[in-house]
C-alpha cells in the first residue's frame, strides 16, 4: 500500500552493508526514514550506521543470516527494541552465482536458494503477520531480478532463485489483496556492484577471464546501485506493484512478452561477447 510521508517511518533492509542494500537503506534515510539494517558484515553495518545517522535518522544494525528462519524469527522478537514493526520491508539479500548447471556442484543451488528465496520467505513469514497486525499502510519490496524475468546462460541457479521470488511476490500479493500490505516485486537490471569481485561467485569451470569480462561488463554497461534505490523508495510512496529498474530490466521484460524466441537469439548473440558463455 501507498506510504505517501516516509518521515518518521521504519524501514528495515537485509542486505544493508553494500551495493543496492547500501544505498537502498540511505535513500529511505534521506526521504526521512529510521533504519533497521542487516546484514552478515557488521562492520559494513556501523559504517552504514554513521553515515545514516549523520544524516539526522535513526539506525540500528543486526548481524543475520536470512537463510536461519529460527535468527529471522528472534528478529521478529527483538523489533520492540529496535523501533517497532517496520513500515517497509526490502527483502534484499542475496548472492549469485556462475556455472554452467551440468559443471556445478548442487550443494551451491541449496545455499543460493536458502539465500535468495528462503530468505525472502522467512521474512515474509514472520514479519508480514506483524505488518499487518500493527495496522496502517505497510509495503514490503522483494528484490528479484531481470534473470527471472528471462535468464542469462551460466546463472542457473541465480535466475531460477529470482524467477522464484517473482511468483511468490504474486502469491503473496493475491492472498494479502484488501490489507494494508502491499507487495513490490523490483527487477534490476544491469548494476554497477560488487558481485563479481566476490571469490566464491564462480564454480571451478568458469574461467577467471570471463569473470572479469562481465565485471568490465557491468562496469561499463551497469548503473549505480542508487538509481535503484531511487526507484525502491518511489515503490514504497506509490505501492507500485512491479518495478523494472536499471539498464535492460525494462527491455527484457517488454521483448519476452512480445517475442520469446527474439529473446533468445539475443541472448544467444550477446552472451559471449558479455561473458556469459
Amino acid at each position: 500500500m501507498a506510504i505517501k510521508d516516509l518521515q518518521d517511518k521504519l524501514v528495515l533492509v537485509t542486505g544493508a552493508a553494500s551495493g543496492i542494500g547500501r544505498a537502498t537503506a540511505l535513500a529511505f534515510a534521506r526521504a526521512g526514514a529510521h533504519l533497521i539494517a542487516t546484514d552478515l558484515n557488521l562492520a559494513a553495518l556501523a559504517s552504514l550506521q554513521v553515515d545514516i545517522e549523520q544524516l539526522g535518522r535513526r539506525c540500528r544494525t543486526l548481524q543475520l543470516d536470512v537463510s536461519d528462519e529460527a535468527a529471522v524469527r528472534e528478529l521478529a522478537t527483538l523489533l520492540p527494541r529496535l523501533g517497532g514493526v517496520p513500515h517497509v520491508l526490502v527483502n534484499n539479500a542475496g548472492i549469485a552465482r556462475l556455472g554452467a548447471f551440468l559443471e556445478d556442484d548442487l550443494a551451491n543451488w541449496r545455499r543460493l536458494l536458502d539465500v535468495n528465496l528462503m530468505g525472502v520467505v522467512h521474512l515474509c513469514r514472520h514479519l508480514v503477520p506483524l505488518m499487518k497486525a500493527a495496522g496502517g499502510q505497510r509495503q514490503v519490496l522483494n528484490v528479484a531480478s531481470a534473470a527471472g524475468i528471462y535468464p542469462a546462460p551460466s546463472m542457473p541457479a541465480y535466475a531460477a532463485s529470482k524467477a522464484a521470488v517473482m511468483a511468490f511476490s504474486e502469491a503473496l500479493r493475491l492472498e494479502l489483496g484488501g490489507s494494508s500490505v502491499g507487495i513490490s516485486t523490483v527487477c534490476p537490471g544491469v548494476i554497477n556492484t560488487p558481485i563479481f569481485k566476490n571469490p566464491s561467485l564462480a564454480a571451478a569451470s568458469f574461467p577467471a577471464e570471463r569473470i572479469q569480462k562481465l565485471s568490465e561488463h557491468y562496469q561499463r554497461q551497469g548503473c549505480s546501485p542508487e538509481v535503484v534505490a531511487t526507484d525502491m523508495v518511489a515503490a514504497a510512496r506509490s505501492g507500485r506493484q512491479l518495478v523494472l529498474t536499471g539498464p535492460s530490466a525494462g527491455l527484457l521484460y517488454w521483448v519476452n512478452k512480445l517475442s520469446p524466441s527474439l529473446l533468445r537469439s539475443l541472448m544467444l548473440r550477446l552472451a559471449p561477447r558479455m561473458g556469459y558463455l
